[in-house]
């Protein structure tokens, strides 16, 4: 069917239209078949982008562009540009002259005026809502008065010490120390923001600090801090599964079920079990923990759970989403004992397509808590020990084997549709001693163990995702846009210059970056094109539309494996109890999700890069550790990108991140853009990426996390 645009906006233009939601403009058009709507919500994107039609903050298409439009002003990381996800359901960007005395964070009143490159401009009119309270950051004294300079240089401002009493307000701190404080006046035209300092953290090269810095620069919360009624409320949760025979529970305690996690998890969201049918098919089931069974909506501990919306993991220390008493207690699918969950079963023929699936609520007892060393060391290292200790549990080994084969069919189902596969992550195990010092620092790669429970979680969430968009109800779906045609010419024209490949396609699919991937398998350069390759692609989010998941080559993709740890999969087990409670969903209910969704996504989308960008910042803090205790040394380091400023490095296997300034260089280095490369007016030498440099450190940001080297 062809989707006519005049045909829409003529629709969207009549007088009696009021404003639709998606499924509401399918009904109109009447569009049923999936790939009709596809390219309607396509031509509906493009029309919004091209400022034809406007969507309103839940969610609805109108061809009146909405008097007011507001957001949340989000600064990038260097603090000189901002951008706002309006209620129209457009990003504008915002420079620090039109932000009109907001800060980072602010929720904001804005008006949109003209365009700058692929983006809208827009300024602040007004701020709606300051939403930073408290500030960490370094002392500093100029004359007699004193100032916080914040961590964070996206906040933009330095703060003036409320100061009445020196000595009793400064709480003995002293100029180059690390403080924290609360905000006490926000900035006024010329005036400065005022702070009142309540803590003193200490040296700024203190490990100690490092922690407390990052919760208070991002805004979260210390691991054991909870609202007086989430504490009142934790006294009634359950330690142990009261009624163990409830008719509307599936019993799947016979099966061997078993969990497979990291050494050190505590709460385990999922389970598995596995049986090979008699027609040569796999019987995969997944149990996932039902938090919404002890979380009702409303109550303190949901509200607070929902502020939160992601546990955040900062090395050796938890942020809970949920109180421990859940999160650890009566919701971790431990073994041995009773656990109430939401299943899905799914039976899976030699190709990876699934047949047939059933969703059920469960009760089950895991047989063991396998972790992934084991597991590994089961597949490849062949360890007798291992294989000795799980085949204390009868059917262990021969699962797990039936499961492998599995995996790897699932992953090669993926990498044939065009999935980008095995990308490592980039992450490190940090290893601290008693003091908070980094001692050692360890790339983590994934093994078998770690795939085999990938590949699981990710078939579950597509079969959940899909049994709702067939059924075309309301949904929280995970979402994964195609990158822009600018960010993969530039991701291309890295590669080239890389010189890896000789003859790069037209275009680049997603299969096409898959199969760069795998064949830089050896190359020291395959970390940074897998991390550019993360950078390139627009980062998953939330969203009640679904478009697909682009990374995973996903038709429908969801959250529902983690709800002990992320709030949109606890949503998505709500939804899934309405749906398995054989009453359609009625005009009210419609309403409500349609209205809450939106709003939810948002907010767990925001929350989730709050959580990443924290987790990020105290590991880029504990790298900086651990150089300033090898300072004296001479490290190996790759060059990761060439830029007219210098040259961004990485220390290879450590995989800590710097830059060899160009004014360090011993010549005049002029940047050839186009090569990409600096080349030396007078030596004429050549620096390029892939090039293997012997450094020393030159100087250390112990605020910031960052590493100036140069050339020995």
């Amino acid at each position: 069917m062809k989707i006519d645009k005049e045909k829409i906006l003529k629709f969207l233009e009549s007088p009696e239209y009021t404003p639709m939601i998606i499924k509401e403009l399918y009904k109109k058009f009447d569009l049923r078949e999936r790939t009709d709507r596809k390219r309607f919500r396509g031509v509906l994107k493009d029309m919004v982008a091209s400022g034809e039609l406007f969507k309103t903050s839940d969610n609805r298409f109108t061809a009146q562009k909405p008097d007011e439009l507001t957001g949340r002003l989000e600064f990038v990381k260097s603090g000189k540009m901002a951008f706002i996800q309006a209620s129209d359901g457009n990003e504008y960007v915002v420079f620090p002259e039109n932000t009109k005395d907001a800060m980072h964070r602010d929720t904001v009143k804005i008006k949109a005026e003209g365009n700058y490159r692929e983006w809208q401009r827009a300024r602040v009119i007004s701020v709606i809502k300051r939403n930073l309270t408290r500030v960490v950051g370094v002392l500093i004294k100029e004359g007699k008065r004193y100032y916080v300079i914040p961590d964070d240089k996206r906040v933009g401002y330095r703060f003036a010490v409320q100061l009445k009493n020196v000595a009793k307000d400064l709480k003995g701190a002293k100029a180059g120390e690390k403080v924290y404080g609360e905000i006490t006046a926000y900035p006024n035209g010329h005036i400065p923001p005022k702070v009142k300092i309540k803590e003193v953290l200490g040296k700024i090269d203190d490990p100690k600090v490092h922690l407390p810095s990052i919760i208070l620069k991002h805004g979260l919360p210390f691991p054991d801090e909870f609202p007086e009624s989430v504490i009142a409320e934790k006294a009634e949760i359950p330690s142990k599964v009261i009624n163990t025979k409830d008719s509307e529970r599936k019993d799947f305690r016979d099966r061997l079920i078993f969990t497979i996690d990291g050494e050190t998890a505590k709460d385990f969201d999922d389970a598995v079990s596995i049986e090979r049918l008699e027609n040569g098919n796999y019987k995969l089931g997944v149990y996932i923990a039902d938090v919404s069974h002890y979380v009702k909506p409303g109550t303190a501990i949901d509200r607070e759970a929902f502020e939160r919306s992601t546990s955040v993991y900062l090395i050796n220390t938890v942020i809970p989403m949920l109180p421990f008493e859940l999160s650890n207690g009566i919701c971790s699918l431990k073994p041995n004992v009773n656990r109430l969950v939401v299943s899905v079963e799914m039976e899976i023929d030699k190709t990876g397509k699934v047949l047939d699936f059933e969703v059920a609520n469960g009760i089950i007892r895991s047989k063991r808590r396998l972790t992934y060393t084991i597991v590994n060391d089961l597949f490849e290292k062949k360890d007798k020990k291992a294989e000795r200790s799980l085949s204390k549990t009868p059917g262990l080994i021969e699962s797990l084997e039936t499961m492998n084969e599995l995996a790897s069919i699932l992953r090669e189902n993926r990498r044939a549709r065009g999935a980008i596969i095995g990308i490592e992550s980039g992450e490190v195990y940090i290893k601290l001693d008693e003091e908070g010092h980094t001692v050692d620092i360890i790339p983590r790669n994934r093994h078998m163990g770690e795939s085999l429970i990938e590949e699981f979680m990710i078939k579950a969430n597509e079969v959940i995702a899909t049994m709702f968009m067939d059924a075309d109800l309301p949904f929280i779906y995970r979402i994964h846009e195609i990158p822009e045609n600018d960010t993969l010419m530039q991701l291309k024209s890295y590669i080239i210059a890389l010189g890896v490949e000789s003859e790069m396609p037209r275009t680049l699919t997603s299969a096409t970056i898959q199969k760069l991937l795998e064949s830089l398998s050896d190359n020291p350069l395959r970390n940074s094109v897998e991390r550019l390759v993360v950078r390139t692609m627009k980062r998953a989010i939330y969203d009640e539309s679904n478009i697909g998941h682009y990374g995973l080559a996903s038709e429908a993709y969801t959250h529902f494996t983690s709800p002990i740890r992320r709030y949109p999969d606890l949503i998505v087990h709500r939804l899934i109890k309405e749906y398995l409670s054989g009453e359609s969903f009625s005009e009210e209910r419609m309403k409500y999700w349609q209205q809450y969704l939106p709003v939810t996504a948002t907010h767990c989308t925001q929350k989730e890069r709050v959580a990443n960008e924290s987790e990020w910042d105290l590991i880029a803090l504990k790298k900086v550790d651990y150089i300033k205790s090898h300072a004296s040394e001479i490290f190996d380091v790759v060059a990761t990108n060439i830029s007219k400023i210098g040259i961004f490095v990485e220390v290879k296997d450590l995989l800590i991140p710097g830059l060899i300034h160009i004014s360090t260089l011993m010549d005049f280095f002029i940047y050839d853009e186009k090569r990409n490369v600096l080349v030396g007016e007078n030596t004429h030498k050549l620096y390029k990426l892939g090039d293997i440099l012997t450094v020393r450190v030159k100087n250390i940001d112990f605020v910031r996390g960052e590493v100036d080297f140069e050339m020995v």
